[in-house]
């Protein structure tokens, strides 16, 4: 639903902004004003998004307390809002498992799956859902004209509307569970969305995806916000598909105008790190496949990853080991910076996990989405479309490296370097994008399908420029990416000036 301005999309919006607003009026008491929000947020007598006033403040409550990091509760609990409060105003806090939280009573209880008759039929005389159905579930009913399916004896195999000539037969399925691709959502006692966190990779998809609005991921807008008025000097590593998420006027140099307005020390577009990615993994799978490995994975897409090393843990070794492009990034500031903070912005939501890590924390200390920095400016009235640019708005990132952002580019950027370095060689690609076609591809490399490839995968349909946190439609974002990254002064990752540093930050 991005690109389209829901009700979910607006509460979301108003919370980030309050989080950000109280992290930055530091003469609020925190404790007490997480429990004034609620009213703020939703005002008056009458509910504006359901039907209870009561429990849509109830929901806001746990937004805000995931907002600023804390856990979310069920309904059971009777602990004020500001219960454990204090965690938040750590500025050193990292993501606490579970990421991805279900709002149990914000949860419509939706059916896992079933298969209905709409008003659509016109008790045709042919009547093939009842001659396909395998279980004898499918009836005409003779009283008003219209085939019953018995619910008992139905099977949800959806032959009966495939063979529907008026498509009256409709399969319904929990929207947050036919967006996960790696089927890590099933139904708890009480008929409400559970989510299996030994499956779940993170990747968000439900979470865009549920039309009720009851699930949320935890955020560090306040930690980033209190870590920047602490002192410190917080750097932003921001990815390459910012294009065009915070409106098409606002331009490379608007962007970092605004951020340094906030107090950033200095913004860097992570597509420098994105060719340094690329450079490594060209260079390892010319070393290792096919002489060690059978193929080779990306690593920049932090869901797929996991995903593929869960899933099959025997070829763990084939997902590339190249550090990511945040990660780089990251660590090339750190280089320059080394007592600086590095908060990472962008698309994805599985970011938060990856800077978790052992391996990762020293060098990303906080993540945020598009969606959050945007209540961040709005919390501090920041115009971007006004601003005034900053000329030194553009980093020395390639074409290829920018368009990372944008499925399919991470393969050609890693042909783009091994074409460059290794004249004449023939690299074999096979994409992927959504995390049940990763899986299909993974199964097929297994198998042998894909011998000496580079498989990319992109657990976002549309590559990150879908991720969890963006803000506008994919194809329009896809596209402002595409052209903001041939404007660049280099084509191919590995011409880039920073690609002299890739020793140093991989040792």
């Amino acid at each position: 639903m991005r690109g389209i301005e829901t009700r979910i999309q607006e509460l979301r919006h108003r919370v980030f902004r309050e989080v950000a607003r109280m992290a930055y009026h530091t003469e609020w008491p925190v404790d007490k004003r997480i429990e004034e929000l609620p009213y703020k947020i939703i005002p008056g007598e009458v509910g504006n998004y359901r039907n209870d006033v009561f429990l849509e403040r109830a929901i806001v409550g746990e937004r805000l307390r995931l907002a600023m990091g804390l856990p979310c509760r069920s309904a059971a609990e009777h602990a004020p809002l500001s219960d454990n409060i204090e965690a938040a105003d750590r500025a050193e806090t990292y993501y606490t498992p579970p990421l991805i939280n279900i709002i149990k009573f914000a949860c419509n209880g939706c059916a896992e799956k079933r298969v209905l008759v709409t008003e659509g039929c016109q008790g045709c005389l042919a009547h093939p859902c009842e001659e396909v159905c395998p279980t004898a579930a499918i009836k005409l009913d003779r009283y008003n004209g219209r085939s019953h399916i018995d619910q008992e004896k139905c099977i949800k195999c959806g032959r009966c509307a495939e063979v529907c000539s008026y498509n009256a037969i409709i399969i319904q399925q929990r929207p947050c569970a036919a967006a996960c691709g790696v089927d890590a959502i099933g139904s708890d006692a009480n008929g409400k969305a559970d989510i299996d966190y030994d499956k779940c990779v993170s990747c968000g998809m439900c979470l865009v995806n549920c039309p009720f609005g009851a699930i949320s991921d935890k955020s560090q807008i306040f930690q980033v916000i209190r870590a920047i008025q602490s002192g410190e000097r917080v750097y932003a590593a921001v990815a390459p598909a910012f294009v065009g998420q915070f409106g098409p006027k606002v331009t490379p140099g608007k962007l970092r105008a605004a951020m340094k307005q906030l107090g950033f020390a200095d913004i860097f577009e992570v597509a420098i790190g994105a060719d340094l990615c690329a450079t490594q993994e060209a260079e390892d799978f010319m070393r290792e496949v096919p002489d060690e490995l059978p193929f080779m994975g990306t690593s920049c897409c932090p869901a797929w990853s996991v995903m593929a090393k869960k899933q099959f843990p025997e070829y763990a070794n084939c997902i590339s080991m190249a550090l990511t492009p945040m990660t780089l990034t990251a660590r090339l500031i750190k280089h320059e910076h080394p007592n600086g903070k590095v908060v990472f912005i962008g698309p994805c939501a599985a970011k938060k996990l990856e800077a978790m890590r052992k391996s990762v924390r020293s060098e990303v200390d906080f993540v945020l989405t598009f969606e959050e920095m945007a209540g961040i400016f709005d919390a501090r009235h920041v115009d971007l479309e006004t601003i005034e640019e900053d000329p030194n708005g553009v980093n020395d990132a390639s074409t290829d490296g920018r368009n990372f952002a944008v499925s399919g580019g991470v393969a050609k950027a890693v042909i783009g370097v091994i074409q460059s370095r290794y004249p004449g060689t023939e690299v074999k690609v096979t994409a992927a994008e959504g995390l049940r076609e990763c899986r299909k591809m993974m199964q097929a490399a297994v198998a042998g399908k894909y011998p000496g490839y580079l498989l990319e995968g992109m657990a976002c349909p549309g590559g990150c420029v879908a991720g969890a946190g963006t803000m506008q439609p994919i194809k329009k974002s896809q596209a402002a990416v595409n052209l903001y990254a041939k404007q660049a002064n280099h084509q191919i990752s590995s011409d880039t000036e920073h690609i002299k540093e890739l020793d140093k930050l991989v040792d």
